[in-house]
């Protein structure tokens, strides 16, 4: 007996079925913090589970895909599982995680992004800003300055890690009318610098490598967000700096400390900026700014 094409959860939470192995639960195609948080509560409830027959599982924006062994686990026996997750974290006031805090430094309209976006102007809805400049605008603020200064003021939490390993997607921890916005390209660039700090949507990402991309490139980081040999400082117990939960406070540099930094990562000295920390959903809902900046004060400089 197969199961049906879809259900609901006890939330109206969508589950889909792909072929024998995949189980997929849809929230809803908004983009919510505070449901994307519960999406991790309730996917990390599963791992600690440790069921057999489980073997990945991926929390999205709005979303999560579970992959299974059918000869293990009956997906029926899965859904009934699912359900008293979904029960436990219905309320996004018992959503805690267990998680760190690491600073990424950046250097804002630094020089290989402005000649990088200026190639693509065909392609962006601007033909004569750079995109820094054009994000600035669009989010009503006066400068590139003042766009710096936002987007360094309060961490992010990364909520779903895309494309390829390291580039993770994250969302400020402020009050929605203080998110920053902006729409991806129109076409996507064939060239991106690797560890470029680009904005799409409500996101930013941080480009592990060099290659394809239509976010607005903000700025450029020294240090790397994967190593997949795992012989770089920081990256012991991951090949990728962030996942899903991590919280990532970007330091504003300028160009003398990004060669310094650059120049310290090459040879395997520099020390990232982190911290554990448990990330209590209420207590942002209740105190979005005074709780990023306590979780900011956990960095210790």
């Amino acid at each position: 007996m197969t199961p049906t094409p879809y259900q609901f959860l006890c939330d109206e939470s969508r589950v889909s079925f792909g072929g024998d192995e995949f189980v997929f639960v849809e929230f809803g195609e908004a983009m919510d913090l505070a449901e994307a948080l519960r999406i991790q509560a309730i996917t990390a409830g599963l791992t600690r589970i440790a069921l057999a027959g489980i073997l990945d599982i991926a929390p999205a924006n709005a979303s999560y895909m579970i992959r299974l062994d059918p000869d293990v686990l009956d997906p029926r026996h899965l859904i009934r599982i699912l359900d008293g997750l979904h029960q436990q974290f219905a309320d996004s006031y018992a959503v805690t995680l267990d998680t760190d805090i690491v600073e990424i430094p950046v250097w804002y309209d630094d020089p290989w992004s402005a000649e990088t976006c200026m190639k693509f102007r065909d392609r962006h809805q601007s033909s004569t800003e750079t995109d820094i400049q054009y994000t600035a605008r669009v989010n009503n603020l006066s400068s590139v300055d003042e766009l710096v200064a936002a987007h360094s003021s309060a961490p992010f939490i990364v909520t779903f890690p895309c494309f390829k390993p390291g580039n993770t997607e994250s969302m400020q921890l402020v009050p929605r009318n203080r998110q920053i916005q902006a729409p991806k390209y129109l076409r996507p660039r064939t060239e991106t610098p690797a560890r470029a700090v680009a904005h799409g949507g409500a996101f930013t990402v941080v480009y592990p490598t060099s290659g394809v991309g239509g976010y607005q490139l903000l700025g450029r980081s020294p240090v790397p967000v994967v190593d997949l040999d795992q012989t770089i400082p920081g990256f012991e117990d991951s090949k990728v700096l962030t996942t899903v939960s991590s919280l990532i406070l970007f330091r504003s540099i300028d160009g003398d400390e990004y060669r310094d930094m650059r120049a310290s990562s090459k040879k395997g000295t520099y020390r990232y900026n982190r911290h554990p920390v448990t990330f209590v959903l209420s207590r942002f809902l209740d105190d979005p700014l005074g709780y990023a900046a306590e979780l900011t004060g956990e960095l210790r400089w």
